[in-house]
């Protein structure tokens, strides 16, 4: 809501059918020219279109300005003295503004708790440091101050400072730190934790500020700082500043105001912060885990699609891997990890480094499978795995694929010339028992062939009409059957739209695709 007023005390003409809110008759009209709230009505536009008789007596010959602190509260300023509002919405965008009678006034200021109320969901959905503060310094200027300084400790001896001014002028930057010898109050209040406790800052020690900030509180009758930091164990460190030049919002009550809002400001800071950091180690873990593009390899080309299931990772516990060899071939493996997640995404990193390292000094695939069958079952998680893996050789003839499997779905071959074979490749699952068994087998690409492995995310993917519907097999197979003769870029493209096609909107597992295409 922005207001552009118009001057509420000229008597306004009667409102015209389309130039009032929609039920807006003489009668509503009546009615408001005898209650005693002041009450002004907003266009949909913002600009002010009437007041009544009660309305014209507060404002007298000023413009009155509108400022929205929530959906439903305001303030009405008439001088530079703000009076609390009730905010109504009304049909065609308008609002009504109604401020208290003076008999209702003088009984009453507005309730601490209704503010805390407001600022505490605005707090909570206020996201990073930078947001956060902004916030903190809005909601503050709207009930506490006329300026507020939020200040934070930043790197090079400096703080970083977001402001804002009533109604509503934001700023932000940073500024060196001022030595305690200079702030002693201010300094000091960047080291309490616990409960706020509200300092006066003298105004010597305001004009020592640097100027983007002593200058803002020039003319202040009164400057008050309070920590922002709600423990030692939160690991937040900061002062709010609030300066007025009018008597305090919420007269005696001013005080507990400040405190407690304080403490809300401290504790969303801390969440930001905490947030922050559990953010920038899952761009971290997301970065290590996430499948690499494959590599480029002579008369062998690579095609993947990899999406994870939604979550706060980015990864999951689908995964492939192209590793070349210094002979010009590569080792391929694609998988998948029990479940889906952290816990997943956490096992499918140790499976893909323990076969990066094993892959330089085996090239075996059974042997492979069995000795990373050891390590999980040594490893003791109770999570399994399903792989197939294997080498890609190229040679003058095409591409000789050798593929081992423990419980994964069998590779197909999409043959250039048409038609879609299975790759029986019997396997045990990964992880499951130390006697599990695990056999091989050989395929060779003719040019244009490719060798397609997927995890079971494709075939189990849920029909977004009907949840019990599954893709299945034969889909897959029509897919390919259709696409047989293009090349692997345009194969799993539109394996990826009839998949997501069939999805709609509806979550699904972690997908990922590896297609091996034999270069013309």
């Amino acid at each position: 809501m922005v207001s552009r007023p118009a001057p509420a005390s000229a008597a306004l003409p009667p409102m015209a059918a389309g130039d009032a809110p929609p039920g807006f008759d003489a009668f509503g009209r009546a009615v408001l020219e005898d209650v005693r709230d002041a009450v002004f009505l907003q266009d949909a536009e913002g600009v002010l279109r009437w007041a009544n008789p009660a309305g014209r007596t507060l404002t007298g010959d000023t413009e009155p300005k509108l400022h929205p602190v929530a959906e439903t509260s305001g303030h009405v300023e008439v001088k530079g003295h703000r009076h609390p509002a009730r905010v109504r919405a009304l049909p065609g965008g308008w609002h009504s503004w109604t401020v208290p009678s003076l008999a209702e006034s003088s009984t009453a200021r507005p309730h601490v708790g209704d503010f805390l109320a407001e600022a505490g969901p605005r707090l909570a959905s206020a996201r990073g440091r930078h947001g956060t503060a902004r916030v903190i310094a809005e909601l503050a200027a709207s009930a506490l101050a006329d300026t507020v300084f939020v200040l934070l400790p930043t790197t090079r001896g400096r703080w970083e400072w977001w402001s804002c001014e009533r109604p509503s002028a934001h700023g932000h930057g940073r500024i060196r730190r001022v030595p305690a010898q200079a702030a002693p109050v201010l300094v000091a209040t960047f080291g309490v934790t616990g409960t706020p406790r509200p300092s006066p800052v003298p105004a010597a020690e305001v004009a020592t500020l640097p100027s983007i900030v002593a200058d803002r509180f020039a003319g202040h009758a009164d400057v008050t700082v309070v920590s922002l930091g709600p423990s030692a164990s939160a690991g937040v460190t900061g002062a709010l500043l609030l300066g007025r030049r009018t008597d305090p919002e919420f007269g005696a009550e001013q005080a507990r105001a400040v405190v407690e809002f304080a403490k809300a400001s401290g504790t969303a800071l801390a969440n930001a912060q905490r947030y922050a950091r559990q953010e920038e180690a899952t761009r971290g873990l997301e970065t290590t885990l996430r499948p690499a593009d494959p590599p480029e390899l002579a008369g062998a080309r690579f095609e993947t699609w990899y999406e994870p299931a939604a979550g706060v990772l980015t990864v999951g516990g689908d995964f492939y891997d192209v590793l070349p060899h210094d002979d010009g071939s590569a080792f391929l493996v694609l998988g998948d990890i029990c479940g889906k997640g952290a816990e997943a995404a956490a096992l499918t990193g140790r499976v893909r480094h323990a076969l990066t390292a094993l892959a330089m000094v085996e090239r075996d695939g059974r042997t492979l499978l069995r000795l990373l069958n050891e390590l999980l079952i040594a490893g003791g998680s109770s999570r399994f795995a399903t792989l197939v893996l294997g080498t890609a050789t190229p040679t003058d003839e095409g591409v000789d694929l050798t593929l081992a499997s423990g419980g994964h779905p069998a590779p197909l071959i999409v043959r250039h010339a048409g038609g879609v074979e299975e790759v029986t490749v019997p396997g045990t699952l990964v992880g499951i028992s130390p006697q599990a068994r695990f056999a091989e087998a050989r395929v060779r690409l003719g040019p244009g062939d490719l060798c397609l492995l997927y995890t079971d995310g494709i075939t189990e993917a849920r029909n977004r009409h009907d949840p019990s519907e599954l893709f299945g097999d034969d889909r897959l197979r029509a897919v390919l059957t259709a696409a047989a003769g293009q090349p692997a870029r345009e194969v799993v493209r539109r394996l990826r739209q009839a998949v997501r096609d069939w999805l709609g909107n509806s979550a699904h597992d972690d997908i990922a695709v590896l297609a091996v295409e034999c270069a013309d």
